[in-house]
């Protein structure tokens, strides 16, 4: 099934062209994740590896904030009865969304407004690009549940995007990032006045979405797989990849549109 074709029943999905566009809609409680939502989310971002029509993503949340987490009542209340077998079900279901994330070949740019705390904190780290507002708090908050801050890939991925010392202090503290500090830390790659949030997160997606699909998702992968090779291994491994870029038809779509000093149209092969 395409993602076109899919009825989203816990997050709003759509698909305009090559762009998908995610929204985490329970406004009224800062968009919270539960179950269901989790787990739909990990299956859009599975399908998105079999689907040919979109080449990005967007993700955010609707009514002012991105994501407040883990839903109180109908996650948090749960966990509490449930055994070790039990809690290992979960922290291995929240794990496969990130997994399920960076698995994808799309580029996925999270539009980052209010509050992102917790998993929704977690979301956007997972994104490949994120834009923020102003008004945005980042929070990786776990500590002040009792809980550690190696959630969901954080001790692996938070460091490589704000540097160890950085990624240190939110998850010891699991304080507040502003988004003053998120854009000068890296952690977005631009901000934005709240009203022109989505509007800059749908104008950079289908700037990717036009751009050569096959070499964004080989770019996606090797960043991905680099972080554990050393510079030789990677120049390896990049001399094999852009090889088999150089095989597709939007590598001689942008050869001919040189020659013929036009703008190249990429389709995706």
């Amino acid at each position: 099934m395409s993602l076109a074709a899919h009825r989203a029943q816990h997050v709003r999905l759509a698909v305009e062209g090559a762009v998908a566009a995610i929204t985490l809609d329970r406004p009224e409680r800062k968009n919270p994740l539960t179950f269901d939502s989790y787990a739909e989310l990990a299956t859009i971002f599975r399908m998105a590896a079999r689907d040919e029509q979109v080449r990005a993503f967007t993700i955010a949340g609707s009514g002012g904030n991105f994501c407040s987490g883990g839903d109180v009542h109908e996650i948090i209340g749960p966990l509490l009865e449930r055994d070790t077998r039990g809690l290992m079900q979960f922290t291995a279901m929240t794990g496969e969304l990130v997994k399920a994330m960076r698995a994808c070949p799309q580029p996925i740019i999270a539009a980052v407004d209010g509050v992102a705390a917790g998993a929704g904190a977690i979301i956007a780290m997972a994104a490949d690009l994120r834009l923020g507002t102003p008004r945005a708090r980042t929070a990786f908050l776990f500590n002040r549940v009792g809980l550690a801050g190696c959630d969901m890939g954080a001790c692996a991925i938070l460091p490589r995007i704000i540097g160890q010392g950085r990624a240190s202090e939110l998850l010891y503290l699991g304080r507040s990032m502003s988004a003053e500090e998120g854009l000068a830390w890296g952690f977005f790659n631009a901000l934005h006045a709240p009203e022109a949030l989505a509007a800059e997160a749908a104008r950079l997606a289908q700037e990717i979405a036009d751009g050569p699909a096959f070499a964004h998702a080989m770019t996606k992968r090797m960043l991905q797989m680099e972080w554990a090779m050393s510079v030789e291994q990677a120049i390896e491994a990049e001399a094999v990849a852009q090889a088999l870029c150089m095989t597709t038809q939007d590598f001689r779509r942008a050869y001919d549109a040189f020659v013929a000093k036009r703008r190249p149209e990429f389709e995706g092969n």
